[in-house]
This record gives structure tokens, C-alpha cells and sequence, in this order.
């Protein structure tokens, strides 16, 4: 009797081991390409987590604006500088007072528990102030119908998309 072995050759075992690198290689890129894909959407999820939450703010800075305490004043063609008083705190303040300032087209949301009343900050006064980000423009514009206090807001950012608002204050006398 004679028995046979079967095992496999050496041209076999270099097929499928060239076989399996190949199909590692394939394995490779496409985890390298799912690993890029996820940094990119991670950068742009927090970008447009950023917006939103400027927005809010934004939102809620004018909409809760106590009646007729909003002063805007033009500094420039693309700059204003704006005051108004608001139930809405980031800092934990009651009813503080939220100053816009640009400086250096950089905006800035300043919230204070007195009113600064220029476009020069005093050294003693204490505030919070929050970078909002830079600008190419930063405009506020009240209506002139004495009953409704409406507010449109734009800011053109450099680096993120701009903010186009239509505001209407909740706060009634």
C-alpha cells in the first residue's frame, strides 16, 4: 500500500501569499482613507458647532434686549459699535450690559455689569470679554417704527460663513 501526501507546493503558497498582500494593500488605503475622511468631517462638525453657537448667542443677546436700551453707533462704513442691556448672560450676570465692539477687524462681545459708554474701554472697569472672531464687517441696524424694536444683524467673517439676522425683541415693557 502505498499512501500519498498531500500537501502544497512552493508556487501555490507564493500565489496566495501574494494574493493576500494584495488584498491587504486594498485593506490599507481604504482604512488610511476612512481615517482622512473622519478628520475632515470631526474639523468641519466643530466649525459648524461654532457657528451655531454664535448664532444663539446672537439670538438671544438681541431678542431678550431690555426695551430701549440698544445705542448703536456707526464707527466706520463696516464697523458699529453697539450697547444694549439683556436678560441673556453667557457670564452669569442679571441683566447685564453686552457691548460689540470691533478692534482691529476682530469682534469682540464684551458683557459688564455697568454700561461702557464709549468705544474706549476705561482700565478700571470689570468685564468678560469673548473673541467672536475676525471680520470683514460687522453692521446693526434698528428699525424706525417706534412700536416694534427689530433688529437686522450682519457680519461678514473672514474664515466662516456670514450671519445675515432678523431680530424681533421678546421683551415687552
Amino acid at each position: 500500500m502505498r499512501l500519498s501526501k498531500r500537501a502544497f507546493t512552493l508556487i501555490e503558497v507564493m500565489i496566495s501569499i501574494s494574493i493576500l498582500s494584495i488584498m491587504m494593500i486594498f485593506l490599507y488605503k481604504s482604512y488610511s482613507s476612512l481615517n482622512l475622511s473622519n478628520k475632515i468631517l470631526k474639523t468641519e462638525l466643530a466649525t459648524l458647532t461654532d457657528v451655531q453657537k454664535l448664532k444663539k448667542v446672537l439670538y438671544l443677546d438681541f431678542s431678550l434686549a431690555l426695551h430701549d436700551s440698544t445705542k448703536i453707533e456707526n464707527r466706520e462704513e463696516v464697523e458699529d459699535f453697539v450697547i444694549l442691556q439683556s436678560s441673556n448672560s453667557i457670564h452669569k450676570r442679571y441683566n447685564p450690559f453686552i457691548t460689540y465692539i470691533v478692534k482691529e477687524k476682530k469682534l469682540y462681545r464684551v458683557e459688564s455689569l455697568k454700561n461702557l459708554l464709549s468705544y474706549e474701554l476705561p482700565a478700571e472697569s470689570k468685564f468678560d470679554a469673548d473673541y467672536l472672531g475676525e471680520v470683514n464687517s460687522f453692521r446693526v441696524y434698528k428699525s424706525s417704527n417706534t412700536q416694534d424694536e427689530l433688529y437686522l444683524v450682519h457680519i461678514d467673517f473672514t474664515n466662516l460663513e456670514d450671519i445675515l439676522f432678523k431680530i424681533n425683541v421678546l421683551n415687552e415693557l
